[in-house]
C-alpha cells in the first residue's frame, strides 16, 4: 500500500500546497488517489489551522473527502491536538462520523485508552511507533497489539545520511510487529531514503506533504499528487534494489 499523508501538523507557513480546509483536503485527496495512493491519512483543522479531534470538524472533513474518493480515510489522534488523555478519549467517543482508521502514537500518555476507544467504535487502529521513544516496548507489552490494523514505523531522524540506519534499528525494535502489517515512513530529509528502504523490504509506505515538502531531486513539491507519483517511482527503485540482492 502507499498511503498519502495530506497535511500533518503543517500550516500556512509551509506553503500554499498544504491543504488546510475540508474542501482543499478533498481536492488534494482526489488528486493523490488518481496518482496512485491507496489510503489517506489526514489531520482535520480548525479554521485557524490547528489540528483538532472535534467531532464537528472531523465529520465535515471526512464527508468532504469521501465525496471525492472511495479509498480508506484515516485521521490522527496525536496528543498535540488534545493534550489531556481523558479529554482525548472523550473526543474520540464523541465522533459522529467515523474514520476508517486512526493513528495512535504508542509513546503518548493515554495511548492504550485511546486505542481501546477506537476499537470499541469499530475504527481500525494504526499503532504509531516512533523512533527515539519507548513506543516499541510499550506496544510489545500491550494486550491490544494483535488487534491493531497495522503498525506505523515512524522514523523521526531527518538526516538523509543516517535515517536508513535509524529505520533499520526501529524495525529491529518492533520485531514481528505482533503479526500485524508494517508501514514504514520517514520525514523531511529522511523521507526519501526511508521510502526506498520500504520498497527494498516490501513493506507499506507513505508519502505526502506531512512528511516532506520537496521532491527527490530537491525541487519544491507542488501537490500531494506530485509526491505520490515520485514516491511510487522511488518505491519501485527500492524494490528493484532488493531484487538484485
Amino acid at each position: 500500500m502507499v498511503q498519502v499523508c495530506l497535511n500533518g501538523t503543517r500550516g500556512a507557513a509551509d506553503g500554499a500546497a498544504v491543504p488546510l480546509t475540508p474542501e482543499a483536503m478533498a481536492e488534494s485527496a482526489a488528486e493523490a488517489v488518481a496518482a496512485g495512493a491507496t489510503d489517506i491519512h489526514v489531520h482535520p483543522k480548525t479554521p485557524c489551522g490547528r489540528d483538532t479531534l472535534s467531532p464537528r470538524v472531523l465529520a465535515v472533513t471526512l464527508e468532504a473527502i469521501r465525496a471525492r474518493v472511495s479509498v480508506p480515510v484515516g485521521v490522527t489522534t496525536g496528543a498535540w491536538a488534545e493534550p489531556d488523555p481523558a479529554a482525548r478519549v472523550e473526543r474520540v467517543r464523541g465522533w459522529t462520523v467515523l474514520p476508517d482508521h486512526a493513528s495512535v502514537n504508542w509513546h503518548e500518555p493515554g495511548a492504550e485508552e485511546v486505542a481501546a476507544a477506537l476499537l470499541d467504535l469499530g475504527v481500525g487502529v494504526e499503532a504509531g511507533i516512533w523512533s527515539g521513544t519507548d513506543g516499541a516496548e510499550r506496544f510489545a507489552a500491550s494486550s491490544l497489539g494483535p488487534r491493531v490494523l497495522r503498525v506505523l514505523a515512524e522514523v523521526t531522524d531527518t538526516d538523509a545520511g543516517s535515517a536508513v540506519a535509524s529505520a533499520r534499528a526501529l524495525l529491529s525494535e518492533i520485531g514481528s510487529a505482533r503479526g500485524r502489517p508494517v508501514l514504514l515512513h520517514g520525514e523531511d530529509g529522511g523521507a526519501w531514503p526511508v521510502l526506498r528502504l520500504a520498497g527494498r523490504l516490501g513493506v507499506g509506505a507513505r508519502v505526502g506533504l506531512e512528511d516532506v515538502l520537496v521532491l527527490p531531486g530537491g525541487g519544491r513539491a507542488r501537490s500531494n499528487a506530485e509526491l505520490v507519483l515520485a514516491g511510487l517511482g522511488e518505491y519501485a527503485l527500492g524494490r528493484a534494489a532488493g531484487a538484485r540482492r
